[in-house]
């Protein structure tokens, strides 16, 4: 369906209206560019394909990838930690393999977690509609494109007809003023928000994220805001692609190139709302008023400045789960442990900036600390410029790319009771482990909460 010209509309739309194969009741049947899957669920998602009689319609915009129950430990191989994790790894090899599709498997230089390796070889582009059975595909919208997480049986239809039936979701934009403060990063931003206006506030919207902060963002820190859309309950997020977007994704693996490529950004720089586009809700931040943040209870959306204080009306349970109190500070609360790493914030820049604040210094006695490089890309990349030594000279473990202790489906994790500052995204309870606390921030908070042993304000490090 050709978008009007005589109809203002925001970028979204655009998208929409460009892949719209046919109206339906409240959606559109739409088509699908690109389909991600990992080994959790994408090899039950072939092997279902194929016990059908059916086939990968488009096999070679099929990626697949290891990194959700695989190990992370250095010397890896198909057995993990998880009981059946062997069988999900051996299952989507055989699969990726069968159906033709490409597979980053262990050792292979492309494998990573699948939001962090489809932006660095621009398997995600500007424009394109991208699914992936993970709730934190909108993370691909920082690119420009029109991605959202699905689940097992939508990927089989996704892969047998490059089409899915999407009920059609609100449009938000969330305008993003001023400019971040000393400190403060794209993480912070995105708790600031979830506090703001709740785990709830963008339920059945897609955002798009604009405003002077955001367009100063780096293109791995717009990729950290839209990833947690999810916890925002959204539909999923995106950000209109500029420069900066078609500076990163030139000469990477899966970018246009030649004649194309020069084609393909005529077409990208299209991709912006129109000025008088109207959007079904609007929401202001000033980004003056955020400030490092840290969560203190078992929802992203219990997030407080890194000096600030747990609500005076804080509910009893996630209280008493974080062993934290109502009207007190957390700043200061002792740690046992710090972990970076998720497709959250564990890209290189996030390293680098994480290693900053550890060189020269050391992890605090009773301390465990890991660092995940979102990529196997990644870890070579920080290698080769020295971050592992320092690193590994702070004091923390370095380890091999995937999802890791982001979650404890992968089999390792945490202890009971044990607090743990970390880059990810989640701090359900027991997201990280069994009766684990886990503390969201920045790297750099992770870094210096370490460093210092107890949580601690990344502007101002221990030595």
């Amino acid at each position: 369906m050709l978008n009007d010209p005589a109809r203002s509309t925001t970028l979204f739309e655009k998208l929409w209206d460009a892949h719209q194969v046919m109206p339906i009741a409240g959606g559109g049947l739409i088509l699908i560019d690109r389909v991600l899957l990992h080994e959790r669920t994408g090899g039950i998602a072939l092997q279902t394909l194929a016990e059908a009689g059916r086939t990968v319609a488009a096999p070679d915009q099929v990626f697949a990838t290891m990194d959700h129950v695989v190990d992370t430990l250095p010397g890896r191989a198909d057995v993990t930690m998880m009981p059946t994790g062997t069988d999900f790894i051996r299952a989507t090899r055989v699969q990726a393999l069968a159906a033709g599709i490409t597979l980053f498997d262990i050792g292979d230089p492309g494998q990573g977690i699948v939001h962090v390796i489809s932006p660095e070889q621009a398997i995600v582009l500007p424009g394109v509609t991208l699914v992936c059975p993970d709730s934190h595909t909108c993370t691909q919208g920082a690119i420009g494109a029109l991605a959202w997480g699905i689940g097992s049986t939508e990927a089989e239809h996704a892969l047998a007809t490059r089409t899915l039936r999407v009920l059609k979701p609100k449009t938000m934009r969330i305008t993003v003023s001023g400019r971040l403060g000393r400190g403060v990063t794209a993480k912070d931003l995105a708790l600031h928000i979830l506090a703001s206006y709740g785990a709830s506030g963008g339920k059945g919207c897609i955002v798009e994220y604009a405003g002077q902060a955001v367009e100063a963002l780096d293109v791995e820190a717009r990729i950290t805001l839209c990833n947690m859309a999810t916890e925002f309950s959204a539909f999923s997020a995106i950000i209109a692609p500029d420069e900066k977007i078609f500076a990163y994704l030139k000469g990477r693996l899966y970018a246009p190139k030649g004649a194309a490529w020069h084609a393909a950004i005529a077409y990208w720089r299209t991709l912006r709302s129109d000025p008088d586009a109207a959007f079904d809700i609007e929401l202001a931040v000033d980004a003056g008023s955020v400030a490092p943040s840290i969560s203190w209870g078992t929802s992203p959306q219990d997030a407080i400045a890194i000096d600030g204080i747990v609500p005076a009306d804080a509910a009893a349970r996630p209280l008493d789960y974080m062993g934290v109190a109502a009207g007190a500070k957390v700043l200061g609360l002792p740690i046992d442990a710090a972990f970076i790493g998720s497709c959250t914030n564990a890209r290189l820049s996030d390293l680098r900036r994480a290693a900053a604040i550890l060189d020269g210094r050391h992890v605090a006695p009773g301390v465990r600390a890991i660092c995940v490089p979102g990529s196997t890309a990644v870890k070579h990349a920080a290698e080769a410029e020295g971050l592992d030594q320092i690193f590994l000279a702070a004091g923390f473990e370095w380890r091999e790319s995937g999802c890791s202790m982001c979650f404890f489906a992968g089999g390792e994790s945490f202890g009971a009771r044990e607090r743990v500052v970390t880059s990810t995204n989640r701090n359900f309870e027991s997201r990280q482990g069994p009766g684990t606390r886990s503390h969201l921030a920045s790297p750099e908070t992770v870094a210096a909460s370490a460093i210092a042993g107890r949580i601690a304000d990344p502007r101002t490090p221990e030595r």
